[in-house]
């Protein structure tokens, strides 16, 4: 017979509130000062571009948070969208292979780009500061050693399927980073994988002895980014039909990292969510597409974002080492303890 009192609500417990309420709702306090600071900040057009722009960032900022939940860093994501859009339009123009095909050639590359920074940083013990600079460096000169510095033309117009395309008035590539946002926290929380990926960026050694293979799953989080740069490449390439051999390499690469960062990612590895990193990323995408609304000027954004990726770093660090302390938030658990 079924235990009834297994099938009651536990008493005293209350409402539980999301981790990620907190820069959702920040997220909606900038949105509706928007729309106050300006009229033109939530026309269709307006959000259309937001959504588009926010998208490459998504995909970005997807990668980054994998890789920051094993303690990692990536700072080569910005030089993979661009090594990947012109790879693309090689595939295309020079090669003449169909554009799906081209796709996934494309897909595939940025996997293996991100693979080879997990392997460098396994195998030889090198900070992750370091590989994935010097990858920056190597996946920026590609593209420009490819062309000589000059954009290709893409003309195959299936191509703008991709970066252009509409399913029932939505952009295909929003489409795509939600669907790939869904599959992600379902990888990450339903999945043995997920687990360990979490289990690593808490403490690898402890997860070593554990049996998880550390090796397996610092390659796997950093192919997961390459990817995800890849996804950005093609939306890139393909809104432009054009290989361009420096997108992705503006401040694409830290707003990926203030995304995760202010959406409750540590950089220090085993804390966030899928879910809050994309909170996080939609809230950088909002802000730069408000200073651009409202004229601000190109100098000062990304001293705007370097500042609120130092409060995010800070907060988390304070955190993380104990030294940041909430006392009223302890004064409300002691509260529902005494009432329950």
């Amino acid at each position: 017979m079924t235990d009834m009192t297994q099938l009651q609500p536990h008493e005293g417990k209350g409402i539980r509130i999301p981790t990620e309420a907190g820069i959702a709702f920040v997220l909606l306090v900038v949105m509706i000062g928007g729309a106050i600071a300006s009229p033109n900040f939530l026309t269709l057009s307006n959000l259309f571009v937001l959504l588009l722009n926010g998208a490459v960032i998504g995909f970005l900022c997807l990668g980054q948070s994998f890789v920051l939940f094993t303690g990692g860093i990536d700072l080569s994501c910005g030089s993979i969208v661009a090594m990947t859009c012109v790879l693309a339009a090689v595939f295309i123009e020079y090669l003449g292979l169909p554009w799906p095909v081209a796709a996934v050639l494309v897909l595939a590359s940025g996997a293996l780009a991100g693979a080879l920074n997990g392997v460098i940083i396994d195998k030889t013990g090198v900070p992750p500061f370091i590989v994935t600079f010097a990858m920056m460096g190597v996946a920026a000169s590609i593209p420009q050693i490819i062309t000589g510095a000059e954009s290709i033309r893409v003309m195959d117009f299936g191509y703008r399927f991709i970066g252009q395309a509409k399913i029932f008035g939505i952009p295909f590539p929003v489409i795509a980073l939600a669907v790939a946002i869904i599959a992600a926290a379902v990888f990450i929380k339903r999945t043995v994988t997920g687990t360990h990926i979490f289990a690593v960026g808490g403490n690898a050694e402890a997860a070593r002895l554990a049996g998880v293979s550390t090796s397996r799953i610092t390659v796997l989080v950093y192919a997961i980014s390459g990817f995800c740069g890849a996804c950005g490449g093609l939306i890139y390439g393909s809104r432009l039909m054009t290989g361009y051999p420096t997108a992705g390499r503006g401040d694409e690469l830290f707003f990926s990292i203030a995304g995760a960062v202010v959406g409750g990612v540590s950089l220090f590895g085993g804390i966030g969510s899928i879910y809050g990193a994309m909170i996080g990323a939609m809230l950088i995408a909002t802000i730069s597409n408000l200073m651009n609304v409202l004229n601000v000027s190109a100098y000062w954004q990304p001293l705007v974002i370097g500042v609120i990726i130092l409060v995010g770093v800070t907060f988390d660090t304070m955190r993380s080492s104990s030294r940041l302390s909430l006392p009223w938030v302890a004064l409300i658990k002691q509260k529902f303890s005494a009432n329950a």
